[in-house]
């Protein structure tokens, strides 16, 4: 395991010639608030950041502060999630708004402790805020970090899950300046998204491989990791659900909704599901709609 002198040493470099460096993202630009950094990570929790990046930008202009999200109707707020799915998430977002808004008068947190006592915010969440806006010194774990950090350690990878000790050993690595150890925590995902991948490291250009102990050694085989299905799931049900019910002027008859989707059970299912999320409501006359409030 190297040193965090050497660590830096080695990596950012690397990451300044070689990495992307954050400069495609939009919410790494200068003038990007602390509501915007959190907006994108709850965004990037189980979407893609290339899929993530369109709506983020028209998000923002849309509703720039968490005053603006708090009071906008939030079938609007589901109709501009669009389809990055689990739309649950925009609701936790818009919760978060509104307490950032009534207690915090506007201000996100810059404590993760803080931070985690919102809707939806998890550690990786909030420490991600608490480093990449306020600048502050603390471990941000993502997969990648967490096998980056493994394999320095010399084993093959980590676990599925950031544990206690997962987040003292990246924190180990971190130089003392806040600054310095803000680009150590971009360049370890980069390193992870880039090169040190799951399945095919590239040891041979590795910038940190003469202090990994992982190095040169093959990845023992495993259980395949197969892509979760989406097709003809309960997931997908919902998906045409909700996208039907964006793409509506006003109410919609269930018959309509019945033409979505020709198996009823899984349609039922869904519906109920859908309505006990806070996803979908119904008017006067039992039509469908986006919740009004």
């Amino acid at each position: 395991m190297p040193t965090s002198e050497v660590l830096s040493e080695r990596l950012l470099p690397w990451f300044e010639d070689q990495g992307r460096g954050g400069d495609d993202l939009p919410w790494r630009q200068e003038g990007t608030t602390a509501w915007g950094v959190l907006v994108s990570e709850v965004m990037s929790q189980q979407t893609q950041v290339a899929r993530v990046a369109p709506v983020w930008e028209r998000w923002m202009r849309r509703w720039p502060t968490p005053a603006d999200l708090a009071a906008a109707p939030t079938a609007d707020v589901l109709r501009e999630w669009d389809r990055m799915g689990y739309p649950r998430r925009a609701l936790r977002l818009q919760e978060c708004a509104r307490i950032v808004a009534e207690k915090y008068d506007g201000s996100v947190p810059s404590d993760p402790a803080e931070l985690e006592r919102l809707p939806g915010i998890g550690v990786y969440t909030a420490a991600a805020v608490a480093v990449f806006h306020y600048g502050a010194r603390h471990p941000v774990v993502d997969t990648n970090v967490r096998r980056v950090v493994a394999r320095l350690g010399g084993a093959a990878d980590a676990g599925t899950a950031t544990t206690k000790a997962d987040l003292a050993a990246t924190e180990a690595l971190l130089p003392d300046g806040a600054e310095a150890a803000a680009r150590v925590s971009v360049a370890l995902m980069e390193l992870g998204a880039l090169v040190c991948t799951a399945r095919k490291p590239e040891c041979g250009v590795c910038p940190v491989a003469a202090e990994c102990g992982f190095a040169g050694q093959e990845i023992p085989p495993g259980p395949s990791r197969k892509r979760q299905r989406y097709t003809g799931t309960n997931r997908h049900v919902r998906g045409e659900v909700m996208k039907l019910l964006r793409d509506a002027d006003g109410p919609v008859p269930r018959e309509r909704i019945d033409a979505v989707w020709p198996d009823s059970r899984m349609l039922d299912e869904a519906i109920s599901q859908l309505i006990s999320d806070g996803l979908v409501g119904t008017d006067e006359s039992g039509q469908f709609e986006l919740p009004s409030a």
